[in-house]
């Protein structure tokens, strides 16, 4: 399951082993059947008290536990992340919520990157404490920081793998190292690097997805995973201290099956996000525009992305960049919308190009305070870039949209 020694990540390919699994459908479905129902019958009874004890494979209870479909796709993530096991969520903060208030009680705290998606920190700073815990905040690029707010309490360290907005890269085995060390757990947020980063052979103990991003992909639902051993997935569904059991986070089936689906074409996807954001990276920094793109040799974090990285995905499909002000941002935006680049939305991951200014939306949970001491710029403009047949004239337009806002040199 995990990297063994001797091995090279970069020759690790994810898509493949979807696709091994993904070839085999229901009742020689191509596609596995949805069970569109909240409950299941039994031939006999005690087959049914079993399983208030433990999960029988193959037997279902009620829908809030498991149901075939979102089974199906449980598994199909599993095998995305190379993980033993996996479920799926209604959303991305039920993924996050469930995993860490399974690992965490009152009194216990939490080591967390600063620069991670404005509702993860808002649960964090602002939902968590009510309930006694705690969570530090620092730059998890300064392993020294990281390594001095572990204390006795600590329970988790979280990190997300390519960081939202500031696109930061997670030093994933060294974060591993550390965790390891003081017997905790290390949690990743794969949401922006889907394919691209296994963090499971890196070290991590947990990955989460929101699938409502890349991993779906057509912007037309909402949901999320966990994906870890079997024992903290059993964890979790346990029906009598389970917290995605007991808080009830059910994705709907057609939704599942969904999702499923769309999986299939992730890896062609994820590659060609990559591809064009790379071409379009490397042609706004020829402009003298400040960009954040990790395969950009200017990046901080693009030395180590290439040594963490699969091969053949390409470096992600979001980019940002500063244009200094608020107002500036709010008028490029509007420019890259009348000229048909693509949507000003807050969501990413879909095939046209969606942006937005996450100091005033996504990222505004956060204090400004915090958003100046984390770098994140009041006129950062994020943009997940689309899957355009021609990226060259996609260039054009959002050139002009630069030109005519003053943010080229």
């Amino acid at each position: 399951m995990n990297k063994q020694k001797g091995e090279t990540m970069h020759h690790y390919d994810p898509s493949s082993e979807i696709q091994d699994y993904l070839v085999f459908g229901e009742y020689g479905d191509v596609n596995p059947s949805i069970t569109d129902s909240s409950t299941y019958t039994f031939l006999n009874p005690q087959i049914m008290n079993e399983l208030f004890e433990h999960e029988i494979e193959g037997c279902f209870l009620y829908s809030r536990h498991w149901n075939p479909t979102n089974k199906y796709l449980a598994q199909a993530l599993a095998k995305l992340e190379d993980s033993e096991a996996a479920i799926v969520t209604a959303s991305g903060m039920a993924a996050i919520s469930c995993a860490i208030l399974q690992l965490c009680n009152a009194g216990d705290e939490i080591v967390s990157g600063r620069t991670i998606y404005g509702g993860t920190y808002a649960f964090f700073k602002n939902f968590l404490p009510k309930y006694g815990i705690n969570v530090k905040f620092v730059n998890t690029q300064d392993l020294k920081a990281v390594k001095s707010a572990i204390t006795e309490k600590t329970k988790v360290i979280y990190c997300e793998a390519v960081s939202n907005p500031l696109l930061e890269v997670a030093d994933i085995p060294k974060l591993s190292q550390l965790a390891n060390q003081h017997n905790i757990k290390l949690m990743v947020d794969n949401t922006f690097s889907p394919i691209i980063i296994s963090p499971i052979h890196l070290g991590a103990h947990i990955v989460v997805h929101s699938l409502t991003k890349f991993i779906n992909g057509t912007s037309d639902c909402v949901a999320g995973c966990v994906c870890g051993t079997h024992e903290f997935i059993s964890q979790l569904t346990d029906i009598n201290s389970g917290a995605s059991m007991l808080l009830g986070p059910v994705l709907d089936s057609y939704r599942a099956a969904s999702i499923m689906k769309n999986i299939h074409s992730l890896h062609i996807r994820m590659k060609k996000h990559g591809e064009n954001a790379q071409y379009l990276a490397e042609n706004f920094e020829k402009l003298g525009c400040k960009v954040f793109y990790p395969g950009l040799k200017s990046h901080n974090g693009h030395k180590l992305l290439k040594e963490i990285m699969n091969d053949g995905f390409g470096f992600g499909g979001m980019l940002a960049i500063d244009a200094g002000t608020t107002e500036k941002a709010n008028e490029f935006m509007a420019k890259m919308q009348q000229e048909k680049v693509g949507y000003l939305a807050v969501s990413l991951g879909y095939f046209k190009t969606l942006f937005s200014s996450p100091g005033h939306s996504t990222s505004s949970e956060i204090p400004e305070e915090e958003r100046k001491a984390m770098g994140l710029s009041e006129g950062l403009v994020r943009i997940s870039i689309g899957l355009d047949n021609d990226i060259r004239k996609t260039f054009e337009r959002i050139k002009k949209c630069l030109n005519e806002v003053g943010l080229c040199k």
